[in-house]
């Protein structure tokens, strides 16, 4: 399970699976190397058009996905994926919603919900997850 990412590629994350799933901020050009075979985009507005297959998760700046479960379906749906796939997650500046996400990908990968957010400060950014009510949110996200 490697998810076909560098492991020491800028933005990779390794889940305790062993699966990758790379982050990015869409505000920044997009790191060289292979492209993403999936991605998830959180953004309060519809995301610019890729050559790979993507989706949307409406997701306003600073704040938690504007639909939860729509949130649960999507990430599970990314975390399957990153099994066999590139899968990235992305927002504009690649840390608050992108951690966010990342930290509930942790969460579906066994990681505890209550460790998962310094998790991921941990091992991609330490600015991820930048607000109180998204380290709350990944506390209570479900499998």
């Amino acid at each position: 399970m490697t998810g076909g990412w560098d492991p020491d590629a800028p933005g990779v994350l390794r889940l305790p699976s062993g699966r990758l799933v790379r982050g990015r901020a869409l505000r920044r050009p997009l790191p060289d190397g292979p492209l993403p075979q999936f991605a998830m985009y959180l953004l309060g507005k519809p995301p610019p058009q890729v050559p790979w297959e993507a989706e949307w998760l409406r997701w306003p700046d600073f704040r938690l996905p504007s639909s939860g479960g729509e949130a649960r379906r999507l990430l599970a749906r990314a975390w399957d994926r990153a099994t066999t796939e590139r899968v990235e997650l992305a927002c504009g500046g690649g840390r608050g919603r992108t951690g966010t996400a990342l930290a509930c990908l942790a969460v579906l990968d066994g990681v505890a919900p209550g460790e998962a957010v310094e998790f991921v400060r941990a091992h991609y950014d330490r600015h991820a997850v930048e607000t109180p009510w998204q380290a709350r949110w990944v506390r209570r996200f479900t499998v």
